[in-house]
């Protein structure tokens, strides 16, 4: 029977993942394993929502800004890396905690990815400047001519998702989707995931007041540094991308706000309907008290006999 545990604290973002992890970590002991696809780079620390210096002195963490983001990175890499340093973790600890609001990444560790083709990377490099001259609407409709399955199940608005879904459709000549679902390989630990909820105006109202206070904290000033390597993938993410387009004179600063908050809400969206997916996910409301947390947790954890 295994004997190392790996609980996953996933929800919305702004609903309160940090704070529960932290519990968590201390109430078992336990390391933090980031799998939050935002948080990994040096230079975004504010519209990311990193934890704080304070927060992160509670427990050990692991994959928080721990590379920059001239660093190509991607799901499948952080899948290996991820897997060991649990391994590395489990040695010391029968539980880990893992939390973050990437369904992606949260499943390329619990359950495994799907394996691609090698694409030409020359695919890719046209995909990028078909994207900076016609936008990233002809994309779509290249992807949904393609490969409709996937144009209906990915994050459509997000450019590198469908460049992503569209070099393996072009490099290998079949679907992106037809690569998905193939059998993984079983994971060597006992896995409990937590998810956080509220209802949906209540997340909103989190959203709209967590964006006010990262502005008043100096998100204008953090995008303006990045603002030149504004192409990387690592920024194409909700809150630069916004002030990206102030910068260039295409939105006023109150509009470029208006769609940070509008846009994460739209993210907010598409992560409920992910993590609904999963069955085995126990569901606590943003309210409930931690106990009551560790008492169901406690039920499904598997430890060695004293």
């Amino acid at each position: 029977m295994n004997t190392k545990n790996l609980i996953t604290v996933v929800g919305p973002t702004a609903i309160g993942k940090t704070a529960l992890s932290i519990k968590l970590a201390k109430q078992y002991n336990a390391p933090i394993i980031s799998c939050d696809s935002r948080q990994f780079y040096k230079e975004t620390t504010i519209g990311t929502a990193v934890p704080t210096k304070e927060e992160q002195a509670q427990a050990p963490h692991y994959f928080i800004q721990d590379r920059s983001i001239f660093d190509d990175y991607n799901v499948g890499q952080f899948e290996r890396d991820a897997l060991e340093k649990l391994n590395e973790l489990f040695q010391s600890h029968n539980v880990v905690i893992m939390v973050g609001g990437s369904g992606l990444y949260v499943d390329a560790v619990l359950k495994g990815l799907d394996y691609f083709p090698e694409i030409n990377p020359d695919i890719r490099k046209q995909l990028n400047l078909d994207l900076e001259e016609n936008g990233i609407s002809s994309l779509q409709e290249r992807l949904k001519e393609l490969d409709p399955e996937t144009f209906k199940s990915i994050a459509i608005d997000n450019p590198h998702r469908v460049i992503r879904a569209l070099e393996v459709c072009i490099g290998s000549g079949t679907t992106y989707s037809s690569f998905k679902n193939k059998p993984k390989e079983p994971r060597n630990f006992n896995s409990i995931k937590v998810g956080i909820k509220a209802d949906r105006e209540i997340i909103y109202d989190r959203i709209n007041r967590r964006v006010d206070i990262m502005v008043k904290e100096g998100l204008l000033d953090e995008a303006k540094a990045v603002y030149p390597n504004k192409e990387l993938n690592a920024l194409q993410t909700v809150g630069y991308r916004e002030l990206f387009s102030y910068f260039d004179d295409e939105f006023t600063l109150e509009f470029a706000i208006s769609e940070i908050k509008k846009n994460t809400r739209r993210f907010a969206k598409r992560q409920i309907t992910w993590f609904k997916k999963d069955t085995e996910t126990i569901w606590f409301d943003y309210l409930t008290e931690a106990n009551q947390i560790f008492e169901k947790i406690s039920e499904k954890l598997i430890l060695p006999n004293p």
